[in-house]
């Protein structure tokens, strides 16, 4: 398997292993991202769909900006790498429905994870956020491609076609 891969492939797992420690570490154990756990807390959880953002965004001038985007935009920036990746250092995640359900199971797991432990909460609209930045990551992904494409056909059409005038 490791013989078959490219230079980009390769950088790509190291870059994927590397995002995967950083996103654990950020979910489970960052003080400054009130990581730390209590086995006295409650299980904290949100099954109900929207609750969460709208809170968000109702409560914003209380909760202060950086709050808002730090929980809103953080879970989407959040799984913008792994959407992005995916497709980089598997062929199956090249397919975006692959993307799409492999970052609600890793969110899943995660959101899972912090109830069980009681490290942070099992939030519904973590969920939809965090699948959502999936989908941006592989939506950028197939942007990137499609402009590496387009350049490597011009090059070769400026290879081959011979210069006017000269």
């Amino acid at each position: 398997m490791i013989r078959n891969t490219t230079k980009i492939q390769k950088t790509g797992w190291v870059l994927f292993v590397l995002y995967l420690i950083a996103l654990v570490y950020f979910m489970f154990f960052a003080e400054s991202m009130g990581r730390t756990g209590n086995a006295e807390a409650e299980y904290a959880y949100n099954l109900e769909l929207f609750k969460e953002i709208s809170r968000f965004i109702v409560y914003r001038r209380q909760l202060g900006w950086k709050a808002v985007i730090l929980n809103l935009g953080g879970n989407v920036a959040g799984f913008m790498p792994f959407g992005f990746i995916l497709p980089i250092v598997s062929r199956r995640g090249r397919r975006w429905y692959n993307t799409f359900l492999l970052g609600f199971f890793l969110s899943l797991c995660i959101e899972t994870t912090q109830l069980v432990f009681k490290v942070g909460s099992f939030d519904v609209d973590d969920l939809l956020l965090n699948t959502i930045g999936g989908i941006l990551g592989f939506a950028t992904y197939k942007v990137v491609q499609g402009v590496r494409i387009r350049r490597k056909r011009r090059a070769a059409e400026n290879r081959e076609t011979p210069e006017n005038g000269r």
